[in-house]
């Protein structure tokens, strides 16, 4: 069986990685011939709107997939007339779109921080009234580590956030004081059977994501229960097929939990599944994508996962770390950059924290 990637970025090279013990074959479509998949798996370089390229592309594949939430929508959509394309292209188009996200969470009854759209300048006065400030205004679309994004400390700077952001259409989200930062992975299969991995607690610095901790500490179960219904109600209503993750934020006034947003594909924050759970995000993606059953999301201990950015330390001071699980995929370094992660997984709390600060510390001395 050959599944189609649309995107040659690391997530579709460990989809690939993840796939090959299940018998499957890959074929990646991508506009850069430096894709990272493009090292495991056969690759189409063209755009993704392109129709001669994605015909070329469809061409004997089984299913196909997309493994970044920036995919044109049109291109899901036109594959989806050849070959069965998961998640639904419907997903694709409501993640691409702050508005209609949050419209989603709202019609679902999913918490989140107060908001208005703001689609002109004219606008920003009442937006800025109605949200308060401190607020971040965000762009609708193509925002990503931490890009599309500024903040509004006053009134005063709400012309130089919309400036600043290009004058595109945009949301303003109130800035709410935060606990921690969480997200849940799931994944619901072509027979309608959910999957639910554990909370995990992330840490941003510059809008990137450095490091995960899963399951997350000190979560009980009311939190993870709640955070299984609000992705289980998208899941659902979206009648998803794949891997979804639903990033959240607890508020620290009150300890709810408050949705940011979902990514329609494997995510950053679940890596740590590859060493640390029964089955790992990306074999799971897969299994529900061709229609085969899903395995186990329970945990194996307790794990951390540490992001390398903008340059890559010795591999052998990371691998000199007992039990440090290092995944390099292949890119050239530059700042701000995505090069790879570092995972460990421990029967102990305390053992995984002793092995992430020494694990971080490497990677912090080296890269951004």
């Amino acid at each position: 069986m050959i599944v189609g990637i649309l995107g040659g970025g690391q997530l579709g090279r460990m989809l690939a990685l993840a796939g090959y013990p299940l018998g499957l074959r890959f074929r990646v479509l991508d506009p850069n011939p430096e894709s990272p998949a493009g090292h495991m798996a056969e690759l189409h370089i063209g755009a993704y709107d392109d129709p001669i390229a994605l015909a070329s592309f469809a061409d004997g594949l089984d299913a196909a997939t997309y493994e970044f939430e920036n995919v044109p929508d049109v291109a899901a959509r036109t594959l989806g007339d050849r070959v069965p394309v998961f998640p639904p292209a419907g997903a694709l188009q409501i993640a691409q779109d702050r508005l209609a996200e949050k419209a989603l969470f709202r019609s679902l009854g999913i918490p989140l921080a107060p908001y208005a759209a703001v689609g002109s300048p004219a606008d920003l006065p009442a937006a800025v009234e109605r949200v308060g400030a401190p607020a971040i205004l965000k762009t609708c679309r193509l925002g990503y580590d931490g890009k599309g994004q500024a903040t509004i400390n006053t009134p005063a700077d709400a012309a130089a956030a919309w400036d600043a952001l290009g004058g595109v259409p945009c949301v303003l989200e109130a800035r709410i004081l935060l606990r921690r930062e969480l997200s849940i992975i799931a994944v619901r299969g072509q027979d309608g059977s959910t999957a639910f991995y554990p909370l995990t607690q992330n840490t941003h610095r510059d809008g990137i994501l450095r490091v995960s901790i899963a399951p997350a500490p000190d979560v009980d179960g009311p939190l993870q229960l709640a955070a299984e219904q609000y992705i289980g109600r998208i899941l659902h209503t979206l009648a998803y097929v794949g891997v979804l993750s639903l990033e959240l934020f607890v508020d620290d006034r009150d300890g709810r939990l408050l949705a940011n947003e979902i990514a329609p594909r494997v995510h950053n924050s679940g890596h740590w599944t590859i060493e640390g759970a029964g089955t790992s995000q990306f074999e799971n993606h897969l299994r529900a994508v061709v229609g085969l059953p899903l395995g186990s999301t329970a945990p194996r201990g307790h794990s951390a996962m540490v992001n390398v950015i903008g340059a890559f330390p010795p591999a052998a001071d990371l691998l000199a770390i007992p039990g440090a699980h290092l995944h390099d995929y292949g890119k050239s370094p530059r700042p701000g950059r995505k090069l790879g992660h570092v995972t460990v997984t421990t029967e102990t709390t305390a053992e995984r924290d002793d092995l992430l600060a020494r694990v971080q510390a490497i990677v912090d001395a080296t890269g951004d």
